[in-house]
């Protein structure tokens, strides 16, 4: 079985213990050299200062350009055109490192660009990009400078960083504004549960009991703030898992099938047919990381 490489943070790369860094696009190159194709422990903020290529998100492909930001969240797989995007920066952290800083652990969850789903990437111009380039060149600045960091100081322009991101990310997602105001607890747990347990349960039932609400109840909290209904959402998030295999895994459909909790795999085959009006044999074939 292919394993997909995953890189954690080099908590000690500057003598104490330190969870933020911000390395150039041509460093990051380097070390992608055998493993174009891979996933991080940690969060990413990528800003494009030079180039134009296509950058992989789990199965999402998107282009990006001069001004573009792409985020990361800790386990997705993550894929970029290394000889087109010429130029940029990696705002890398864990999300440990703000904790201190904050009375709520959940801080960086509730970012909407790192919530599950949301869209990964943000355009900035003018004024907004100049600022933010301006805050990660102070980052680095920071840590290149000073052997002995002031860990506050970088607490804070990281979280300058973010909220200047949050604000741009607002303006472009109008609609944002809307899924802030409807925002239910229940929903939360509701989406930490399906994460975590989706593999093995796939009834809404499994999920209502763990929040203790009845079924109808919790399918009615998710499709106001979702859009589709609490069955509809697992099975999004069982289909978004079996595409990232079919795609970056050496895996055979029938060991997936066996990985996403389906007991027979003529029912995956037509589970994930009535998904995506594709096989999962096709899907592989057509988007397997083999062609990239």
């Amino acid at each position: 079985m292919e394993l997909i490489p995953q890189y954690t943070f080099n908590k000690s790369k500057y003598g104490d213990e330190l969870l933020v860094d911000v390395v150039t696009l041509p460093y990051v190159k380097e070390a992608l050299i055998k493993n174009p194709v891979h996933k991080l422990t940690y969060y990413e903020i990528t800003l494009i200062t030079g180039g134009t290529g296509f950058f992989c998100i789990d199965t999402g492909e998107y282009n990006v350009t001069e001004g573009d930001v792409m985020f990361s969240l800790p386990g997705v797989i993550r894929h970029w055109d290394k000889e087109k995007i010429t130029n940029g920066f990696a705002l890398i952290f864990g999300d440990e490192f703000l904790l201190s800083f904050f009375n709520d652990p959940d801080f960086i969850k509730k970012l909407p660009y790192f919530q599950p789903g949301s869209v990964p990437k943000l355009s900035l111009e003018g004024a907004m990009y100049e600022r933010i380039l301006k805050r990660v060149e102070d980052i680095k600045y920071e840590i290149d400078a000073n052997q002995v960091m002031d860990k506050h100081i970088l607490r804070a322009l990281l979280y300058e960083t973010l909220m200047l991101l949050y604000r741009a990310y607002k303006t472009e997602n109008i609609l944002l504004d809307n899924n802030i105001k409807i925002k239910n607890p229940y929903a939360d747990k509701f989406v930490a549960l399906v994460n975590a347990d989706f593999k093995c349960f796939h009834s809404t039932v499994y999920y209502a009991d763990k929040l203790c609400i009845t079924p109808n109840y919790m399918n009615e909290i998710i499709k106001e703030i979702f859009g589709v209904s609490a069955k509809q959402y697992i099975q999004s998030r069982i289909v978004l898992e079996a595409k990232k295999m079919l795609t970056y895994t050496d895996m055979q459909v029938v060991e997936i099938a066996c990985d996403l909790g389906f007991n027979e795999l003529s029912y995956f085959i037509r589970f994930f047919r009535g998904q995506t009006g594709s096989t999962p044999l096709k899907y592989k074939k057509a988007n397997s990381s083999s062609n990239l």
